[in-house]
């Protein structure tokens, strides 16, 4: 029996999430602190406030981006677990587009960005691509081992090429005129308080890329083709779909997704070029594309639950004992129940679909 579409895109992660939830609630009793109060403390850190949802909001922005590229890929079956990297190589490029002119205003600097920022990460992520496609290679292995070389390519320029007098590695400031608005000036124009934070007009990219990526899987040619590859390729072959193809349209899509991250990270907060910008996000993105079912929705709503999660897991760091790296155990529980674990949950919640369908009278045949 196929489980209805609500309870696979909506039950089910619930069921996941209040599992991981509850195990991590023990974790937190195992630490000597209430977890019924710590709990209180993460959700009203997370949304209790303006200056809470502007952080949670932020980091869900972050999480938005990595999580279409994962899911993206997933679609077409394939595990792009370089979503850092490619974010990392993204924030190159944005920093190359705000250094290279002296920008009048944000609205001709952003769209620039985002050209520069999506085509690092894309290039980044082709590379593993083409060794899929065409020598084999395992896109598990090539792009975790490419986030290394981000990485390790990233602090080469920071202290060299790139580095800005001092002695921190880092480059030089972007020009004002590439400073994106935040929430609060955006708010104030229509005279609502809200408090200060890094939340800025990225998020509403956030949100058009959603559309554009349910347009492109669910409403176009080149979207059909990348799921039917992932369903069966021999069967994608037969109706001739080329797999070489796919999986270097579909990479190069994933890639340039992860790197539009760097418009809210590196030109919405930091607004310079920093040896740590990414911080996890990419890895994030795989969690956020599982929980919510590689649909852009899904992606959109446990992203916010992620960047939740981070800005509540820093208030309780704050007023209790329980270290932020109780975050991460959250991480990996929804991770491990989402993922490797679904079947736990999808297994009785079927069979109870299968129960209520058989008890549930039929209609009298009409005389």
């Amino acid at each position: 029996m196929n489980l209805p579409k609500w309870a696979d895109v909506v039950l089910i992660p619930l069921i996941n999430l209040l599992l991981a939830l509850f195990v991590s609630g023990l974790v937190v009793l195992l630490i000597g602190e209430d977890p019924v109060n710590a709990m209180k403390i993460m959700v009203n850190g997370a949304v209790g406030s303006t200056y809470g949802w502007g952080y949670t909001l932020f980091y869900a922005t972050n999480f938005i981006f990595t999580g279409l590229a994962v899911a993206v890929a997933f679609h077409a079956r394939l595990f792009n677990i370089g979503g850092e990297g490619q974010a990392q190589l993204g924030s190159l490029g944005v920093a190359l587009v705000c250094l290279a002119l002296p920008w009048p205003h944000w609205t001709l600097a952003l769209p620039a960005a985002m050209v520069g920022g999506a085509l690092f990460g894309a290039a980044w992520a082709a590379i593993p691509a083409y060794l899929q496609a065409r020598r084999g290679s395992h896109i598990v292995i090539t792009t975790i081992m490419f986030n290394f070389i981000a990485s390790a390519l990233l602090v080469y320029l920071l202290v060299g090429a790139l580095k800005a007098p001092g002695m921190a590695p880092e480059s030089a400031r972007f020009p004002e005129g590439t400073f994106l608005p935040n929430a609060r000036d955006v708010f104030a124009m229509v005279g609502i308080p809200f408090a200060r934070s890094p939340l800025n007009i990225s998020f509403l990219v956030g949100l058009i890329g959603c559309f554009l990526v349910w347009l492109l899987l669910w409403r176009s040619r080149l979207g059909y083709e990348i799921r039917a590859y992932g369903h069966s390729e021999p069967a994608a072959k037969y109706a001739g779909i080329a797999p070489f193809r796919i999986i270097m349209i579909t990479m190069l899509i994933s890639g340039g997704l992860s790197g539009l991250m760097a418009i809210n990270a590196v030109m919405g907060e930091q607004q310079r070029l920093l040896q740590d910008n990414v911080l996890g996000a990419g890895f994030v993105g795989i969690a956020v594309a599982l929980m919510g079912r590689s649909h852009p929705v899904g992606v959109l709503l446990a992203a916010i639950l992620f960047g939740a999660l981070y800005q509540g897991g820093a208030e309780l760091e704050f007023e209790t004992s329980v270290p932020r790296e109780m975050v991460l155990v959250i991480q990996a529980l929804v991770i491990l129940f989402t993922g490797a674990l679904d079947n736990m949950v999808r297994g009785p919640v079927t069979t109870a679909f299968l129960r209520y369908g058989r008890r549930r009278p039929r209609a009298e045949p009409a005389e």
